[in-house]
């Protein structure tokens, strides 16, 4: 019985044995080993960066005017100077001031309270209204803001009397007001379009990108008129001096 035993014992382990071999000697190595790369593999830096479909949509766009408005500076001052036959308003932005907004509890009487014109922006200032008497351009009328920075401004111009108009007033502090604001400055604007000229306006960027859809520098001007379907609409724009 023992002697059967053994004999089917090393029978299975003959059979084991051959097998073993008999699978090394077809792969011709012990351990499996991981595929090649595949020849139609990319590089692993392509795919490092985003598809470019991806960075388009994700990239910021440039805000768009609500009308196209020439690249040419000497051509908006020459239509300034024969504003003969439409009314021009010229949307300034105050002169430099740093900062943002105002400080809590202002007051519109007291310019202690405010955020300020720099000497900078002062020398802007008058640097703009000089660049309206270069260029041989008569002003109507100058109206401002309430806000000390704006009235400065206006007067630094030296382009003639300076009105105080709320419409003009800003609404960075309260937003409520924006509807509010934008109609009295529109309303304005629609009542004077006959009286052909050029009329300034200083005010704040939150006023303006409310009415003309696009930010401003300090300093920089939006040129509009009212057109035919009486809504007012950029007709150019003039950097900051």
């Amino acid at each position: 019985m023992i002697f059967f035993r053994t004999r089917y014992i090393c029978f299975v382990s003959a059979i084991l044995i051959g097998l073993v071999i008999g699978t090394t000697s077809c792969t011709g190595r012990g351990d499996p080993q991981p595929p090649s790369p595949s020849a139609d593999a990319p590089p692993a830096e392509q795919n490092s960066q985003p598809s470019t479909a991806l960075r388009e949509s994700t990239e910021p766009k440039e805000a768009i005017a609500p009308a196209e408005a020439t690249s040419d500076e000497t051509d908006i001052w020459s239509r300034l100077q024969n504003a003969d036959d439409t009314h021009y308003y010229v949307l300034m932005r105050h002169a430099l001031a740093p900062g943002t907004g105002d400080p809590s509890g202002f007051q519109l009487n007291d310019c202690s309270t405010q955020r300020n014109l720099s000497e900078e922006g002062r020398d802007q200032a008058r640097r703009t209204g000089e660049a309206f008497r270069e260029n041989n351009v008569t002003v109507q009328r100058v109206l401002s803001s309430e806000w000390c920075r704006c009235l400065d401004t206006a007067e630094l111009l030296d382009l003639g009397p300076v009105e105080r108009f709320s419409g003009l007033n800003s609404f960075f502090q309260d937003q409520a007001k924006r509807p509010e604001k934008t109609a009295q400055l529109r309303e304005f604007m629609l009542a004077n379009q006959d009286e052909y000229g050029v009329t300034v306006l200083v005010t704040h960027f939150v006023n303006i990108s409310a009415i003309a859809g696009s930010g401003i520098s300090s300093g920089e001007m939006v040129v509009m008129q009212i057109n035919d379907q009486d809504e007012p609409e950029v007709v150019d724009r003039i950097d900051e001096f």
